[in-house]
């Protein structure tokens, strides 16, 4: 789903840092164009400080959503399904938002929700680092050494999920 123009600050800065970016559903990369994943320092919307390095050897799910994009919301409950499942063999999920809310209230809605993988407010600086498109949800799969291994920008089964973090772990 496109982003929508009216969430102000973190699309104004999206489409800033990203308005080139043709549409793209998942690539792959050849090993030699493989990339290590830029550390980012982000706090949930629990206050917690959530860093890519506190991570190091498990697969971590970067999606990259919104509380108004149907197809984020459709994708929610295979996360918190897989995320239940996969926690223990070190599946990580992060979500980040692009929504224009507060911490409070992406918190609030999260539970609403039933997430049970930490959630934050995307920044310029993580969108400018991971670049995910203009095109929502969007996922970055890094593999247990921090090397980014897949994008794909369109919803994520389970089915999927799983077969990534079984093919990265």
């Amino acid at each position: 789903m496109r982003l929508h123009p009216r969430i102000g600050f973190t699309a104004l800065a999206l489409a800033l840092l990203l308005g080139g970016c043709a549409p793209k559903k998942s690539s792959l990369k050849a090993e030699k164009d493989r990339k290590f994943a830029p550390e980012f320092n982000l706090k949930d919307a629990d206050g917690k400080v959530v860093k890519l390095s506190d991570y190091r050897g498990k697969v971590v799910l970067l999606n990259f959503w919104a509380t108004w994009c149907p197809p984020c919301r459709r994708e929610i409950p295979d996360f918190v399904e897989a995320y239940k499942e996969l926690k223990g063999e070190g599946l990580e999920i992060i979500g980040v938002s692009v929504d224009e809310l507060s911490a409070a209230d992406l918190l609030g809605w999260a539970k609403k929700m039933g997430i049970n993988y930490p959630v934050a407010l995307a920044t310029p600086k993580i969108v400018a680092d991971y670049e995910p498109g203009d095109y929502i949800p969007a996922t970055i799969v890094i593999d247990r050494k921090g090397v980014i291994r897949y994008r794909q920008s369109e919803l994520m089964t389970k089915d999927a999920l799983t077969r990534l973090f079984r093919q990265y772990k």
